[in-house]
């Protein structure tokens, strides 16, 4: 992937968060014009599509308070400063299901929302799977819990008229695994 950069007039932190910052930069584009582009920085993400032995997709529900609803997702989590992503992965779907898993594929990575944020998600398929516990640790302000669906299943959420509840970078990962899962 090339890669192009612009000339930063001006850029200044506007935020710092817990895991993100804002920043505002003013950059002049190819064409000479200038402009403020404000953007969330991110340290990226690691999710992993669970696949039981028999085929179906461990996903987890969750309340997200930024829509207020409860969503479908495959487990993912946010990488720590200088974690790589197959250790952030590892650690979050023992937390977030009670599951351990014996067989990792990387699959690939994707930019999740490159128009405001620079987060890339590294998505693994994880098989062979080891139940650790009834009840997963999870964390304090997590209100999550485990759910399993075949292919059709999912693809009907999916495709439903409605909205389905099901979160973007999940529907992602899912396509990019759908050739492994045969």
């Amino acid at each position: 992937m090339t890669q192009v950069s612009f000339l930063i007039k001006q850029n200044r932190l506007t935020y710092q968060g817990r895991k993100y910052k804002i920043r505002i930069d003013r950059l002049q584009l190819p064409n000479g014009k200038e402009g403020e582009y404000e953007y969330i920085i991110h340290p990226g993400a690691a999710m992993v599509v669970p696949v039981t032995a028999d085929g179906r997709l461990m996903m987890i529900k969750q309340y997200r308070f930024a829509v207020q609803h409860y969503l479908l997702e495959f487990p993912a989590g946010t990488l720590e400063p200088g974690e790589e992503p197959e250790t952030t992965i590892k650690r979050e779907i023992e937390e977030e299901t009670g599951y351990r898993a014996n067989f990792w594929q990387k699959i690939g990575s994707f930019f999740l929302c490159p128009g405001y944020s620079d987060e890339i998600i590294h998505v693994y398929l994880a098989k062979d799977l080891q139940l650790l516990a009834d009840k997963p640790p999870g964390d304090e302000d997590e209100d999550i819990t485990v759910e399993l669906y075949n292919r059709s299943e999912l693809e009907d959420l999916i495709h439903a008229s409605a909205p389905t509840l099901v979160d973007s970078k999940s529907i992602t990962a899912f396509h990019m695994v759908l050739k492994y899962l045969d």
